[in-house]
């Protein structure tokens, strides 16, 4: 570790001026070598780390994003060329290059952070040693060596001994009690960060491995910060889980007010948007209007919780407009079609009452006798009676109903023979 933070030495001197210029206004509070005046130092310099890398944390989740899209596509590569790997590698690198995707910018904040972070161990290992590092001078050094936070020195370590502890005015129980505890708040930190990513802004419609390698990452990075941890000085260990209490606000933020697309997260979100929307019959901001924008905009490619959004705002009487905008229906009943515009469709015809079986033999009934009472009063017939035959018309009439009736077949029939005299 102290290789590994030798090699950012060179940013070592800005880190230490920023933590000497919070000192110098939070000792004129708590006073100068008091742990808080140095703990609150470096929680600072986390805040302002953080603040200037909110520009990629907004990169990171675009990327991931983009990346959850591309899952299918990658599958479907994966399984088409799974025996030619070169060819594999060349496809997922186009898919890249066609879509403006980079899987590592997901990890741009990480990476960014890192020289911070190996900066300030390369300080405070430094403020162990009695060394002067930076703008700390041997005023400085002091101070910082007398400062503690809950009786734990800022430069002492897990796996220091005793004597070491002893140098720098503490017990060596103390000093692992501290630092067990924050190592535990740490690990519980980034599990809970990277819990809540995994089950409520990720789109369980799709079933691919980049979800389980997150959760096998899940439970994999609290182990890994758990076995460092105990080689990082208490200041290090103030430092990191400052930013993992960051991470975790920051994500918690984005899930509740930009959730991924299919997550459970957006099915909350879109339900408190309907809510809202359907209270006041409009959106509140801009934000709120891109992402019905986004919505109508998808047309068929909606999912199950932007379906149900469209057609909660189709029933109480509003619709979805293609610039975002949510506007009242002045139809009775209005229908939202594929592409987000709305229809006007006329009330369903009411269906008559089912009546029972001696209801309707009790109509019947009843109308058979008002049949019967107009025969008898002498109505006079809708139709004139056919006027008379002549005779041999009749008589052929008869005859062909006679042998209709009769059941024989119609057309020449075949001649008799004669009867013998």
């Amino acid at each position: 570790m102290d290789t590994i933070a030798s090699l950012f030495s060179f940013i070592t001197t800005p880190v230490s001026w920023v933590i000497v210029q919070f000192h110098s206004v939070y000792g004129a509070v708590f006073g100068p070598d008091t742990g808080w005046a140095w703990g609150l130092s470096i929680v600072s310099l986390v805040i302002l780390i953080r603040i200037c890398l909110i520009p990629l944390f907004v990169k990171q989740i675009k990327a991931t994003r983009a990346m959850q899209t591309l899952q299918p596509e990658m599958k479907k590569i994966q399984e088409r060329y799974k025996n030619d790997r070169q060819r594999q590698s060349e496809e997922m690198m186009k898919l890249y290059k066609e879509t403006g995707t980079n899987p590592l910018s997901s990890c741009l904040p990480i990476l960014a952070q890192s020289p911070f972070f190996f900066a300030l161990y390369h300080v405070l290992n430094s403020i162990a040693s009695n060394d002067t590092i930076g703008v700390i001078n041997e005023r400085l050094l002091e101070s910082a060596q007398k400062a503690h936070i809950f009786g734990a020195p800022l430069a002492a370590k897990f796996t220091d001994s005793s004597d070491k502890v002893e140098a720098l005015n503490s017990s060596l129980t103390d000093v692992r009690v501290v630092t067990a505890i924050m190592i535990v708040l740490m690990s519980l930190s980034q599990f809970y960060t990277q819990r809540q990513l995994m089950t409520k802004n990720v789109d369980t419609s799709v079933k691919t491995p980049f979800m389980q390698q997150q959760k096998m990452l899940m439970y994999i990075f609290p182990v890994i910060f758990a076995v460092f941890g105990i080689n990082f000085p208490v200041g290090v260990l103030v430092y990191w889980l400052t930013t993992n209490v960051w991470t975790m606000g920051q994500q918690m933020y984005v899930i509740h007010n930009n959730p991924t697309p299919g997550s459970k997260a957006q099915a909350a979100y879109l339900e408190r948007l309907s809510k809202h929307v359907t209270r006041h019959g409009k959106t509140r901001n801009r934000r709120e209007r891109a992402i019905v924008k986004a919505i109508v905009a998808k047309g068929r490619d909606r999912n199950e919780y932007e379906r149900k959004f469209i057609n909660g705002l189709s029933k109480a009487g509003l619709a979805a407009q293609a610039d975002g905008a949510v506007v009242k229906s002045e139809s009775s009943a209005v229908d939202q079609t594929e592409d987000g515009t709305s229809t006007t469709t006329a009330p369903k015809r009411q269906q008559p009452k089912r009546q029972s079986k001696s209801q309707r033999q009790a109509g019947a009934s009843k109308a058979a006798g008002e049949t019967t009472s107009l025969t008898k009063s002498g109505e006079p017939q809708s139709a004139k009676p056919a006027p008379a035959a002549k005779k041999g018309n009749a008589k052929s009439a008869g005859g062909t109903r006679s042998r209709a009736q009769s059941g024989q077949r119609k057309g020449p029939q075949r001649p008799k023979s004669p009867s013998k005299k």
